[in-house]
């Protein structure tokens, strides 16, 4: 009796940095707007006046001029740097130390990326949380004339101590769920089985990661939202733990967690998809 040969693991598929930069920008836009109404939902929750107070669920669509603005070329940063970085080290690294090549990858594209991300998301928090700061337009106005260029960075250690970690979790696992898959059904993943590798993988980045993202949430509407000088790290994280102990660092838990996975989902699936689009395969 004559068995057929198994069917062999075909090679990863490596998308150039053009490729990547391209995919990043349309997933970025498609997704940061899509869900716009969890994300505004989540920043309420997290802020110090509490949920209604800063605006319930009136105006959930406020500040998303700012997100649509800046989620295209903050997407694209990352993915260029992220896959720049990645191809920069093929040839120089093992294969058995592809992850701390992902996680090194993960942390430039992040600190990279918030040199764009940090300014749109000062104005499009303090449109969604602060109910007397006017218009997205007088934000940027009040922002520029009481910080100037530094105003607008305001909560930039903070973000990318929460973007680095979250990303140094959340890419890893998409490109090891992948791999996996692709040893499993031999062959390389589909954008939608591509796009479940990364809501997984995000669902568990947004949960371990949520105490970054309420201390960082806080610090950004500390100026925006009140007449106090911008609080320092340690500051809003003891405000926290004495208010609210340690469930104010979990404050907006499911909302960011379900907002994570749908949005991963949406967005590498869209970002898998225009990859094939782009490149054909």
């Amino acid at each position: 009796m004559v068995f057929g040969k198994s069917k062999k693991v075909p090679e990863k598929i490596e998308r150039s940095v053009s490729t990547s930069f391209w995919a990043g920008a349309i997933a970025g836009i498609f997704v940061d707007v899509t869900l716009y109404p969890l994300d505004t939902i989540k920043t309420r929750l997290q802020s110090h006046v509490g949920f209604w107070k800063s605006g319930g669920f009136r105006g959930i669509y406020k500040g998303i001029l700012p997100t649509a603005v800046g989620s295209a070329p903050t997407a694209a940063v990352f993915f260029g740097a992220y896959t720049s970085f990645k191809l920069a080290c093929q040839g120089y690294v093992h294969p058995n130390n592809d992850f701390l090549v992902q996680v090194v990858a993960a942390s430039v594209g992040e600190v990279t990326s918030a040199l764009v991300r940090v300014p749109t998301e000062v104005v499009k928090q303090r449109r969604q949380a602060c109910t007397d700061a006017g218009t997205s337009l007088a934000i940027v106005k009040a922002t520029w004339k009481k910080g100037g260029v530094l105003g607008f960075y305001q909560g930039f250690v903070s973000t990318v101590l929460r973007d680095a970690p979250f990303s140094i979790i959340q890419y890893p696992l998409w490109e090891y769920f992948k791999d996996k898959w692709r040893i499993h059904v031999r062959r390389e993943p589909t954008p939608p089985e591509g796009a479940l590798c990364g809501a997984i993988g995000g669902a568990i980045a947004g949960a371990v990661t949520t105490p970054l993202d309420v201390v960082k949430t806080r610090i950004m509407l500390s100026t925006g939202c009140t007449k106090r000088e911008e609080a320092s790290i340690s500051q809003v994280i003891k405000g926290i733990y004495h208010h609210n102990g340690l469930r104010g660092f979990f404050a907006g838990f499911v909302p960011r967690v379900v907002w994570i996975f749908l949005g991963g989902g949406v967005f590498f699936g869209v970002y898998e998809q225009s990859c094939v689009l782009i490149d054909g395969v």
